[in-house]
């Protein structure tokens, strides 16, 4: 019997060359492969570039970008600081209801670019994540307004075409952020926000809609938690497996005392009954010294811009704080 498997591309790495040649030569044995050499180009449109003289990775996605813009038209269009404006409130009472205006909206291609996007937000920018995730929620009915913003995400990302991720500038191993905006929208369910830094660079990141209305701010904050100590638990154990044991505990940064006292005394125990028991688990792994949540201040919380539309200068300054920003040759430059 014959077993044929064809795979397109695939990426090898280690810290010693000699393993990824032995890996090749393994592979050589009972495939054919073709070496196509030092990684350049991974999946769609996203460019790897190394800096081996400051042992940093580099991903951007210019070319997916650029492929974005001349799909929807908009290769002139002029450039947006900002993916969604501050002010701006997007409902579902914004979507067609009549027959008349359900049939303007047939011939714009909403699902389509908001798939674009979304390949974007999940691959290089975290910094559209909010604005994608808020925009998805329209996918069924969008109306004009929906529309509108969404062009506005890939007029941002025009300005922005040539900014990717940078990972391996710091020494700081695995930490996380985690942020939660209470009730700020029109469907009054929270959004939770995190971002997981590995060495400085984001490996993970979410914007995403709380699947029940919590009833204040702490609450918001304490599922938000629950929800990054869940991805970091799988973090660690897939770090542990390829490369070396995770230092522990492995610092969790959020900008609301309350909840961090919920996760870390259970004296608050009679204040949160009705809080789902599954959100709980948190306080285990905190107990046992998995992790340790950390208070940071609002202005240096870079989960802030997974739960809102920021202003500009708010956002410049959490982009380049989680290791996004403008790539040069595989060195991400600061913004001025």
């Amino acid at each position: 019997m014959v077993i044929t498997v064809s795979v397109d591309d695939m990426a090898v790495t280690s810290r010693y060359l000699t393993h990824v040649e032995r890996f090749k030569d393994d592979l050589r044995k009972r495939f054919e492969i073709s070496d196509l050499g030092e990684l350049t180009w991974l999946s769609v449109g996203l460019k790897v570039e190394r800096d081996r003289a400051t042992r940093t990775i580099t991903l951007t996605q210019k070319a997916y970008i650029e492929t974005i813009l001349e799909r929807f038209r908009l290769v002139e269009a002029k450039a947006a600081t900002t993916p969604m404006d501050p002010g701006a409130t997007l409902s579902i009472e914004q979507s067609p209801a009549t027959h008349t205006k359900c049939k303007r909206m047939q011939d714009v291609p909403y699902q389509q670019g908001i798939g674009s996007l979304m390949y974007a937000a999940t691959s290089t920018r975290p910094d559209i994540s909010f604005s994608v995730a808020t925009l998805s929620q329209f996918m069924r009915n969008p109306g004009s307004a929906h529309w509108e913003a969404a062009k506005r995400v890939m007029h941002y990302l025009k300005g922005t075409a040539d900014y990717g991720i940078t990972l391996g500038t710091t020494d700081a191993g695995l930490e996380a952020y985690v942020d939660a905006d209470w009730a700020s929208q029109p469907h009054r369910h929270s959004m939770s926000g995190y971002v997981v830094l590995l060495n400085g660079g984001p490996v993970v990141w979410s914007s995403r809609k709380q699947p029940l209305i919590a009833l204040s701010t702490a609450e918001a904050e304490y599922i938000a938690l629950t929800t990054v100590v869940r991805e970091v638990l799988y973090l660690q154990l897939l770090l542990n497996e390829l490369y070396e044991p995770v230092d522990l505990p492995t610092p969790v940064y959020c900008d609301n005392q309350a909840a961090i006292a919920i996760a870390t005394n259970n004296k608050f125990h009679s204040h949160t009954k009705h809080i789902d028991l599954h959100y709980h688990f948190v306080c285990v792994h905190v107990k046992n010294g998995t992790f340790e949540l950390r208070y940071c201040p609002m202005d240096d919380n870079i989960a802030d811009a997974f739960t809102k539309a920021l202003p500009c200068p708010r956002l410049q300054k959490l982009r380049t704080m989680m290791g996004l920003g403008h790539a040069r040759g595989g060195v991400l430059e600061s913004e001025d």
